[in-house]
């Protein structure tokens, strides 16, 4: 009943939205599709002064449903802010989008996969797994450029790891992978032929993911010793 009333309080939420703006969302929901990023900014600077606020819960919805990619919106928000602003904007959006979307798959899908879990040893090995050692394994994820989120949303809500590892990986793995994207969306629409910045970001990204491999590969030793 619980879950029955929360997803009419979602389908009420578009219901008064329309209400109150018939045209906003076949409107944005087109633009979402052609995924024109020169459209999307221009779209998100016709609201002047909310145009921050717009964007970021444009880039919030966008993260927490999983469609259309995140690069389009980061891309755009550089355009209109500027780099370093755009970037931040975007990793900070991203993150309460993704844990929206975490949120609501582990509240209406969790107890279903538990149940699927506990019949297979296989599962449940890899579920106590995720529990341990998913903040590193999601925060290597999270820094991979151009890596579905929807599928790390719906693998994190059907895993044992904890909101608060969850928040904290995504955050900081989205640093690495939406300033990769944004900065090679940025400088192919603006033609810029000066590549350091791409590549001092890629090398930063590299070393991050490395160090967190390595540290999840050190960790995974040291508690397999402890077991022993």
């Amino acid at each position: 009943m619980i879950k029955i009333l929360a997803a009419l309080l979602i389908a009420l939420l578009f219901l008064i939205i329309h209400l109150a703006n018939p045209a906003l969302l076949p409107q944005l929901f087109g633009m979402l599709a052609r995924g024109d990023i020169r459209e999307t900014a221009a779209y998100i600077e016709s609201f002047g002064a909310w145009a921050v606020l717009f964007s970021f819960l444009l880039t919030l919805f966008v993260n927490a449903i999983g469609f259309p990619p995140a690069i389009i919106f980061s891309t755009a928000n550089t355009l209109i802010f500027g780099i370093a602003p755009g970037i931040f904007l975007s990793c900070v959006a991203e993150t309460v989008g993704v844990t929206i979307s975490f949120l609501l798959l582990r509240f209406f899908f969790r107890d279903a996969a538990k149940t699927v879990i506990v019949k297979s040893k296989t599962l449940s090995n890899l579920d106590k797994y995720s529990g341990r050692r998913g903040f590193v394994v999601m925060l290597i994820a999270r820094m991979v450029p151009y890596f579905p989120s929807g599928i790390l949303n719906a693998l994190g809500a059907l895993s044992a790891l904890s909101l608060r590892d969850y928040v904290i990986a995504s955050f900081i793995g989205k640093f690495p992978s939406t300033g990769i994207e944004a900065i090679i969306g940025h400088d192919t629409i603006t033609k810029q032929d000066e590549p350091t910045r791409l590549i001092v970001v890629c090398v930063l990204a590299v070393l991050l993911i490395a160090g967190a491999w390595m540290y999840e590969r050190c960790a995974a030793k040291a508690a397999e010793k402890i077991e022993k």
